[in-house]
């Protein structure tokens, strides 16, 4: 199995920059269309879609825009070192997204950054391990905003 993970854009060519930028991958070129490119990762393909798509795929009453939209999902970028991690969230800016937080240590034990690309779209590139000398935070069970979460230790 492989997972193809597609993006509506507004402008397929400047995420294909962003993107081929950020993560050095190669172009699907066997898929390239008017309306579509795609980006070849380990084990999967990273689809960039242009607006007429949506009416393809039976989805023209649900188009939107990605810029201040709720966030709904995210595709996670898995990579090797932590470096990486802070290598690619310094170069997000340079090749046209953002950095939204981090990189930064998640209470699971993952070095993390959350990015924006060009068009708002959210993506989160993690490392399964922190970097050496930095632990992971604990996280406040009482903080109300968890509290409401299922699986949530109870208060004692």
């Amino acid at each position: 199995m492989k997972l193809v993970y597609s993006l509506f854009c507004r402008d397929v060519e400047a995420q294909l920059a962003f993107y081929q930028g950020l993560f050095k991958l190669p172009e699907a070129t066997h898929s390239r269309s008017p309306i579509f490119r795609g980006l070849l990762g380990p084990g999967f393909l990273l689809g960039l879609h242009a607006p007429p798509a949506y009416g393809l795929l039976g989805l023209a009453g649900r188009a939107g825009e990605a810029r201040n939209a709720p966030v709904t999902s995210y595709a996670t970028f898995e990579l090797p070192t932590p470096a990486d991690v802070d290598r690619l969230a310094q170069l997000a800016s340079a090749v046209g997204g953002r950095v939204v937080q981090g990189p930064f240590p998640t209470y699971y034990g993952q070095w993390q950054a959350v990015l924006a690309d060009p068009e708002g779209h959210v993506l989160r590139l993690a490392c399964t391990r922190l970097p050496e000398g930095v632990s992971a935070p604990v996280l406040d069970w009482s903080d109300p905003t968890l509290a409401a979460c299922p699986g949530t230790p109870p208060s004692t």
